[in-house]
C-alpha cells in the first residue's frame, strides 16, 4: 500500500480537524469528504448549519455540538470517545478549525491526554484574503477580532500600531465602521488597508484602499457580509518613553497654538506614543 493512502486511512482514536468552505461549497476537498464519510461521528461549531453541508455531501452521521460555550465539558466528553477507540472529525461553520475558535482548546486538550491529531487543510479565510490584498505577504500577523471592552481594544490598537508586519482582523458588518474609526485614531487615515467581504461567494468584493478612504466608502454604503481587514504594517519604530520636561513643553507648545488643554493632551499623546491619561498625569498643576 502506497504511504499516501495509508495516509488517507481513517484511524480510531484519532481526531481529524477539517476545513470546510467558507462559501463556495466545490472548494471542499476529496480528503475531507473521505473523512466526513468515514469517521465515527462529528463535532460541529453549530450542527444545524453542518447538517446542511452534509446533507448537501450526502453524508449521515452522529454528531455532537462543541462551542465557546460548552468547550469545557464537551471537549472532556469528546476526548473520553477518542481514548476509546471512536474517530472524530471537527468542523466550524466555515474554514478551518482551531483557527479563532475554540478548536484551540480541544487540540490542546488532545494534546495533554496524548490523543492524536491530525489536519485536513483547506479553506481558510484570513489567508484567502492576505493573497488578495495587495499588500506584503512573507510577514505577517492573523489577530482575529479584536477586544471588545474599550480599555482593552485600545491597549490592543497601542500595540499594533507598532507593528511592522502586515496585519489581519475579522470584523462584523454592524461593527465595521466603528473598528475603521478606532484604526484611524491610532493608525493614521493614510495607512492602506484591503476589506475582504463575502470571499468565495457570488458577491465577493476587494476595495483596496486607505484607512480614511475606507471609512468615506462606508458612510455612502451599508457594510453587509463578513469582513478580512488586511492593514498595512507601520515603521515600527520602538517608543521610548519622553521624559517630564518634554510632555510638558509639547502640551504647552500646542496650547500656544490655540489648542484646548484636551486638543493638547490627546495631540502630545499621539505625537509621543504615550497614554492620554499618563499625559495628562504628568501635565497636572501645569497652567492651560
Amino acid at each position: 500500500m502506497r504511504q499516501d493512502e495509508t495516509k488517507n486511512q481513517i484511524r480510531g482514536g484519532m481526531l481529524y480537524l477539517v476545513a470546510t468552505p467558507i462559501g463556495n461549497l466545490s472548494d471542499l476537498s476529496e480528503r475531507a469528504i473521505k473523512v466526513l464519510s468515514e469517521v465515527d461521528f462529528i463535532a460541529a461549531e453549530d450542527t444545524r448549519n453542518s447538517l446542511r453541508l452534509l446533507t448537501h455531501l450526502g453524508i449521515s452521521k452522529p454528531m455532537v455540538s462543541y462551542h465557546e460555550h460548552n468547550r469545557r465539558e464537551r471537549g472532556e466528553e469528546i476526548c473520553d470517545r477518542l481514548s476509546v477507540g471512536e474517530s472524530c472529525a471537527l468542523i466550524t461553520d466555515a474554514g478551518t478549525p482551531a483557527i479563532s475558535d475554540p478548536g484551540e482548546d480541544l487540540v490542546a486538550l488532545c494534546a495533554a491526554r496524548e490523543i492524536p491529531v491530525t489536519s485536513i487543510p483547506g479553506a481558510c479565510a484570513f489567508v484567502t484574503a492576505l493573497t488578495l490584498s495587495g499588500l506584503p505577504t512573507a510577514r505577517f500577523v492573523f489577530e482575529g477580532f479584536l477586544p471588545v471592552p474599550k480599555k482593552e481594544r485600545r491597549e490592543r490598537l497601542a500595540v499594533l500600531s507598532r507593528e511592522e508586519r502586515t496585519f489581519l482582523l475579522h470584523e462584523a458588518p454592524h461593527k465595521l465602521l466603528r473598528t475603521l474609526t478606532d484604526l484611524s485614531e491610532v493608525l493614521g487615515g493614510e495607512r492602506r488597508i484591503s476589506l475582504c467581504r463575502e470571499l468565495t461567494k457570488l458577491n465577493e468584493e476587494i476595495l483596496r484602499t486607505t484607512i480614511s478612504g475606507a471609512i468615506a466608502y462606508y458612510e455612502q454604503r451599508e457594510p453587509r457580509g463578513e469582513y478580512v481587514l488586511v492593514i498595512e504594517g507601520g515603521a515600527g519604530e520602538p517608543k521610548t518613553e519622553a521624559p517630564m520636561a518634554s510632555v510638558e513643553d509639547t502640551v504647552a507648545a500646542y496650547l500656544r497654538e490655540g489648542m484646548s488643554r484636551n486638543e493638547a493632551i490627546k495631540a502630545t499623546a499621539k505625537a509621543l506614543g504615550l497614554s492620554r491619561n499618563e499625559v495628562y498625569a504628568r501635565t497636572i498643576g501645569q497652567n492651560g
